[in-house]
């Protein structure tokens, strides 16, 4: 067999092998998931139960997304596992955020009331799990080590309040 041949056959197998390969670490992240009740139920999990207090008005989209509880991650551009968004429902609105395992996450939300996309400081809401102090000082991201809580197996339930400028 022509050796030319032979090299551009082994590439090519090495190159389809490679597709087959498992997906690297990052992949674990920046999953988009609509809002299912279901995942929360009795007996189900792990997940949160997150309600959503204090919206400012039914205008816009609430995003909700959760993190890893450390800090290599925490409010991380594109280090977020699961990202659900909905319309914005004034007074409060609950959600089920499933987690890929039991251990230490955080969760982040955020109110486009505009529903732009854009981060609007003088209109948009913000908040995170355990409802840390957000001021223009820390520019809205607390330390992982004030919101990051724990999840068993189960479904742990929690309240976070939206804040606006």
């Amino acid at each position: 067999m022509n050796r030319n041949l032979v090299a551009t056959v082994g590439i090519a197998t090495l190159a389809i092998a490679g597709l087959a390969a498992p997906a690297p670490a990052e992949a674990q992240y920046r999953q988009k998931i609509t809002n299912d009740a279901a995942k929360c139920a009795a007996g189900a999990g792990p997940a949160v139960r997150v309600t959503v207090t204090d919206i400012k008005e039914s205008k816009g989209t609430i995003r909700i997304q959760n993190y890893r509880g450390t800090k290599e991650d925490w409010l991380e551009k594109g280090k977020w596992i699961y990202r659900m968004e909905a319309p914005a429902k004034a007074g409060s609105m609950t959600f089920c955020m499933p987690v890929p395992k039991p251990g230490t996450y955080a969760i982040a939300v955020r109110h486009d009331v505009n529903g732009n996309g854009d981060t609007d400081i003088f209109a948009d809401g913000g908040a995170m799990s355990n409802n840390p102090s957000i001021n223009i000082w820390n520019l809205g991201k607390p330390s992982y080590t004030k919101t990051r809580f724990d999840v068993g197996t189960g479904v742990e339930t929690m309240s976070i309040r939206m804040r606006y400028r």
